[in-house]
């Protein structure tokens, strides 16, 4: 599981890195509010532990942006605000769980745990980004109410679009998370671009609307509008 860690406490940050590395996770770390946000909005992670004073975009306008956005990813807030007024204004605006520092490691374990048995919002039956349409169970896709016949890693990597909307997909996301590639090569790159094409000719090429976008040095999005 991918753990997004925003702690601008450098002692802070280190200890909840090495103790969820011990539990077996993947722990990515931003120091201020700017490199958090940009690392949420274009990579994908399972949970992200915030805290909500930042240098640079405090933690509640982190989370009110990734919420408009449509980023559902559960958030946990760290914070030593431990007034009631304060863990309501952070529930409020998105927040999924609150722990007041000094924590104990175990709580933050339990809560995180808790976290992913409640269920991912990715784990919704069927998908939808403007006119397009995934059932997941039947393993139908239709655009503007046309049926679209995918083979079955087309599927899998138009799901991984559908729930990745409107963020930046990376060559090495898709390698690691649809393709299931431990070391990322070159040659996995030229096929991920190959199937990525066969894909946008059949959801994208034969309808008006654009929506699987090609982002020059970073990777792909799909979204309503322009880049």
């Amino acid at each position: 599981m991918n753990i997004l860690v925003i702690e601008d406490e450098p002692k802070v940050a280190r200890a909840i890195k090495e103790g969820l590395e011990s539990e077996q996770y993947r722990v990515s770390v931003a120091a201020t509010g700017e490199e958090g946000y940009y690392m949420a909005t274009t990579q994908t992670f399972d949970i992200i532990l915030l805290d909500l004073m930042l240098p640079g975009r405090s933690g509640i306008e982190i989370l009110e942006s990734l919420r408009r956005q449509g980023i559902l990813t559960p958030v946990l807030i760290l914070t030593a605000r431990d007034a009631v007024e304060d863990r309501v204004l952070g529930l409020d605006a998105g927040a999924d769980d609150y722990v007041v520092k000094p924590f104990a490691f175990p709580e933050l374990l339990a809560r995180i745990r808790a976290l992913t048995r409640r269920g991912r919002p990715d784990q919704a039956l069927r998908l939808r980004l403007a006119d397009l349409e995934m059932d997941r169970v039947t393993r139908k896709v239709e655009r503007g109410g046309q049926k679209i016949d995918l083979t079955a890693k087309e599927f899998e990597l138009l799901e991984y679009f559908l729930l990745n909307a409107r963020q930046v997909v990376s060559r090495e996301m898709l390698a690691r998370d649809v393709w299931k590639a431990v070391d990322r090569a070159t040659p996995l790159d030229n096929v991920i671009d190959v199937h990525v094409t066969r894909l946008r000719q059949k959801v994208d090429v034969p309808f008006k609307v654009k929506l699987l976008k090609t982002i020059r040095g970073m990777g792909f999005v799909m979204k309503e509008g322009n880049v």
